[in-house]
């Protein structure tokens, strides 16, 4: 049975009285053929479309203090050392993964802890590719701490399409990897900050599934 986020709820039932008003619009009032119906063919494709981006897999997370997963479906579209400014201001590696518009766009925590920093950041929505978006685009910042890894920061980053972020965390929470973290809506990404040394399991390009597949250990 397919599954829904909740954040999604009030947008699918608004989209679908908005395509039956267009379909039965159509219906009553447009009398040529061809017109009528690649209208109600493109009202019923909206809502296809609008599903699809709320849908919520249940995911089978296997615990590991050891290990950090994927926290969304997606794209690695960078893995890389750099400075993280905002929390540690020191080195770490960065993993980051790009959510198209047809990818699932729970975020989901990356590991189990304790959330030590929880905030948002209002700004632009630059694509959510471009090297200024990690710093410059609407955001919010969390940072999970367990006795195994440590420190792990994850960003979830607005895109040109996305205009909420939705983040679950609050500080001094009791996390379960592999649980919902929150909701990016309509096209983003997501960047981990991971301590050095780290041992990285993916490759630039790489399609991974958020909840379930392994990133990175200890």
């Amino acid at each position: 049975m397919i599954r829904f986020h909740k954040e999604g709820y009030k947008i699918i039932v608004i989209t679908f009285i908005i395509a039956i008003a267009f379909v039965l619009l159509a219906d009553n009032f447009v009398n040529i053929f061809w017109v009528q119906k690649s209208i109600q063919v493109l009202a019923i494709f909206f809502v296809i479309i609008v599903l699809q981006f709320f849908r919520n897999p249940k995911r089978l997370t296997v615990l590991d203090e050891n290990t950090i997963i994927a926290p969304v479906d997606g794209k690695v579209v960078v893995i890389e050392e750099v400075e993280e400014p905002e929390y540690f201001k020191d080195k770490r590696l960065q993993v980051s993964i790009f959510m198209s518009p047809i990818n699932v766009h729970v975020t989901r925590y990356a590991m189990s802890g304790i959330i030590k920093y929880s905030k948002y950041h209002p700004g632009k929505y630059l694509v959510a590719w471009h090297p200024k978006a990690s710093t410059e685009n609407e955001r919010t910042t969390v940072v999970i701490e367990n006795k195994s890894i440590g420190e792990v920061l994850y960003r979830q980053i607005a895109g040109a399409l996305a205009k909420r972020i939705v983040n679950y965390a609050h500080i001094d929470d009791k996390v379960i990897q592999g649980t919902d973290a929150g909701f990016i809506k309509f096209g983003s990404r997501v960047d981990l900050y991971l301590p050095l040394g780290t041992s990285i399991k993916v490759n630039l390009g790489d399609k991974v599934k958020g909840g379930v597949q392994v990133i990175a250990k200890k």
